[in-house]
């Protein structure tokens, strides 16, 4: 295989998302085991949030949510912040690699403010439920917290309602997006420099990525760990094209059912992962079983779908150029600020008087492990049953 195959067939093409989630199901287990957190994103960009606001006099390490999630250090000596990091300039890489960047924005101005509103709704759901479709939903669930089957379930209710909030009349703008137009990449010849140069550019990338994890393997094997993990995370989900809004959406609207199998083999693969970090003694990470999970997981249905992509989708979409993207990751920050700053209010009624069900314990070990196989199993049949529903359909159109 040549080079230029090989070029072809890895970094051009798009990959299979199944495999590809697979793979991502063992890898946020080792995650795990060696930086003992979960594959998580929607807190550390709280923790922005609320050091953005700290420069605006307020002081956010006061706030009881704060207290909880942890405010202290930087984004470059947090593990969550520098992995967030690995994720984009993996995305960054990949998606130049594959000639795939350009600076693209929506036709339609209510496009963007719908992006920002469903941005805001995602985050603050994300974080009433103590995470997102990672930390409350695909490592939620391997880590044997109960909240995360509610959050699970919700989030697919929440998408329902996002979708025929998408269907009312003022909110059916178009989707297409402008691509910003450039003379110089009019012609085959340009365009074939641009390649060259965007695959240039993605070396450097990749250069910058690799010193950067090893500035912070200087101060730490696990910061430098969890940059490594960032940039794979990060370099699988645009090439796979991994969005949980698809795999939600298309539930209610195509019966596609590749993404959605994807992410429950993956997260199955990651429970026998996580299962054996905890037994070696990694301590899962569990949250309340209250209202707020369940609140939180329909509100960031809701907010994923208006917005167009959830918190991995719209982190790889940004990093190829769409500036609509871009403005749902602010959306998130916001969303999840608002969430901390009125937590006494919420997380006192929703959350913290509930308790914190951790199936390992209440049902024994051997018994949460195949529960949640088993649980994970029916959702594949319930997709694939779903899916069979829209082929009847189609028949009978025909």
């Amino acid at each position: 295989m040549t080079f230029s195959d090989f070029r072809h067939q890895y970094l051009v093409r798009f990959w299979s998302p199944i495999p590809a989630l697979m793979a991502l199901g063992v890898a946020s287990a080792y995650y795990f085991a060696i930086t003992h957190t979960f594959w998580a994103v929607t807190g550390e960009f709280t923790r922005w949030g609320g050091q953005i606001v700290r420069l605006f006099g307020a002081n956010p390490d006061q706030w009881t949510y704060f207290k909880l999630i942890g405010l202290q250090g930087s984004v470059f000596t947090r593990v969550d912040g520098v992995m967030i990091i690995g994720m984009f300039l993996g995305a960054l890489c990949t998606t130049l690699w594959a000639n795939n960047f350009q600076l693209r924005q929506p036709i339609s101005k209510r496009r963007v403010a719908q992006g920002l509103v469903g941005g805001i709704i995602a985050g603050f759901g994300a974080r009433l439920a103590m995470g997102c479709n990672l930390a409350a939903f695909f490592t939620g669930i391997p880590m044997f917290s109960l909240h995360a089957w509610a959050f699970m379930l919700t989030t697919v209710a929440g998408a329902w309602v996002g979708v025929k909030l998408c269907l009312l009349p003022f909110l059916r703008t178009p989707l297409r997006v402008k691509a910003k137009a450039s003379p110089l990449f009019a012609d085959p010849t340009a365009l074939k420099r641009r390649a060259a140069l965007q695959s240039k550019l993605g070396l450097l990338v990749a250069a910058l990525a690799i010193a950067f994890a090893a500035w912070r393997f200087d101060t730490s094997a696990v910061l430098g760990l969890a940059v490594v993990f960032g940039l794979f995370f990060g370099g699988v989900i645009e090439r796979a094209q991994i969005c949980f809004t698809s795999a939600a959406r298309d539930l209610w609207t195509t019966g596609r059912t590749k993404i959605a199998y994807g992410i429950l083999l993956g997260m199955i693969v990651a429970c026998f992962g996580t299962f054996g970090a905890i037994a070696l003694g990694v301590a899962p990470k569990i949250y309340w079983m209250g209202p707020n999970a369940v609140i939180g997981g329909f509100l960031f249905g809701i907010g994923i779908v208006l917005a167009g992509g959830c918190e991995t989708g719209w982190m790889y979409r940004a990093m190829e150029g769409q500036v609509h993207f871009w403005v749902v990751g602010i959306g998130n920050v916001i969303g999840g600020t608002l969430l901390a700053y009125w937590w006494d209010e919420l997380g006192g009624a929703l959350a913290t008087p509930y308790p914190k069900v951790n199936l390992l314990e209440a049902l024994g070990p051997n018994t949460a492990l195949l529960f949640s196989v088993a649980g994970l199993s029916l959702g594949l049949l319930l997709v694939y049953l779903n899916s069979r529903r829209f082929i009847v359909n189609r028949s009978v159109a025909a």
